[in-house]
């Protein structure tokens, strides 16, 4: 197979940060994705419906000329996030998800979810009108070994949150374990994953071995191989509860290559060319359209992109980095190395 054409891909977790960084990183998923669900972990959050509506303008204005991407926007799920303000997101028709994230698990996590009995109004607003809930799936208790927070929260936060709110959508985000692919293959039709091109194509050998290297530290970290195959398994078998979330989370280079190297792995520049080279890995391109272009518009209820995108077999050399604004730089993922796909431009 020399070539591949897919109906436009849509990316549900993407970070765009702010400011020159926004402007610096939006043209590279808008070149490939047609949509994207905008993460809200700013400093300050994005916790009002006003605030994600300022944000989706600072968006647009970065776009380039003539771009018909299109952010979709959420909210940032805190202990005191009311009902109302979750009835006015929905209302807005521009919000379309709210994030849980739990306090101190990622990069801007500190304003996060303490206990999520605390939000049980919001929650309970969001099942009523149909907002899925997007959640960052790890405990952060320090007697926790960080390998194995995301098995931890199924058992003492997912199980008991689908129980209580059985007509709750949910999208466990950037899944990386067996045991989250297997819960969210034999668990209703309200649960959904995402799944990154990173922990599809990499062990945590790829992080540690031989040295340690910055530009793989993310969170959810890369996990042993059994769940890099059990992932490229849920990826590629078919199922429609697996869709496209890139995680994709730039971060200037002096933060990523510091003595505490800030998480994430900016994947954008290269999306879908990663998640080729994966799928490819399995034999198993025919299923990439399905999970990259139709899985997650059915999961939000909206329709697939109408246009398409081609992939060529053609070598794709990664940058070393991508500077902006005064010298500063981003480095991308398997920066100065190869991959066997390009986008047809």
């Amino acid at each position: 197979m020399d070539s591949i054409t897919l109906t436009r891909p849509d990316d549900w977790h993407l970070h765009l940060r702010d400011g020159e960084v926004l402007k610096a990183v939006v043209n590279h998923t808008a070149a490939q994705m047609g949509r994207a669900i905008i993460m809200p972990n700013l400093k300050p959050p994005v916790t009002t419906t006003a605030q994600a509506l300022a944000y989706r303008e600072r968006i647009l204005a970065a776009l380039a000329p003539g771009s018909r991407f299109e952010p979709l926007m959420t909210l940032y799920l805190t202990d005191t996030t009311t009902a109302e303000e979750i009835e006015k997101a929905f209302e807005s028709g521009v919000v379309k998800a709210v994030k849980l994230y739990p306090a101190g698990a990622t990069t801007n996590s500190a304003s996060g979810v303490t206990d999520i009995k605390h939000c049980a109004g919001a929650i309970a607003a969001m099942e009523r009108v149909g907002m899925p809930l997007l959640i960052h799936g790890e405990v952060t208790d320090n007697d926790i070994d960080i390998f194995d927070r995301e098995a931890v929260f199924i058992e003492r936060v997912l199980k008991p949150l689908l129980e209580r709110h059985p007509a709750l959508k949910v999208v466990s985000e950037h899944i990386t374990t067996r045991q989250a692919a297997e819960f969210v293959a034999q668990g209703p039709d309200t649960l959904g994953a995402t799944i990154t091109a990173h922990h599809l194509l990499f062990n945590r050998n790829r992080m540690l071995a031989g040295g340690i290297r910055p530009h793989y530290y993310c969170l959810p970290i890369l996990k042993r191989e059994e769940h890099r195959q059990a992932l490229l398994e849920a990826a590629t078998g078919g199922s429609p509860k697996f869709f496209l979330g890139t995680d994709s989370a730039p971060h200037e280079k002096g933060d990523k290559e510091s003595s505490c190297g800030c998480a994430g792995a900016y994947t954008a520049p290269a999306a879908i060319e990663f998640y080729a080279t994966a799928f490819e890995q399995m034999n198993a391109l025919d299923k990439l359209e399905a999970f990259a272009s139709l899985n997650g518009p059915r999961f939000y209820g909206l329709e697939p992109n109408a246009d398409t995108i081609t992939l060529e077999r053609r070598p794709l050399s990664l940058p070393s980095h991508y500077g902006f604004d005064d010298g500063r730089s981003i480095v991308p993922m398997m920066a100065e190395e190869e991959l066997a796909w390009s986008l047809k431009r």
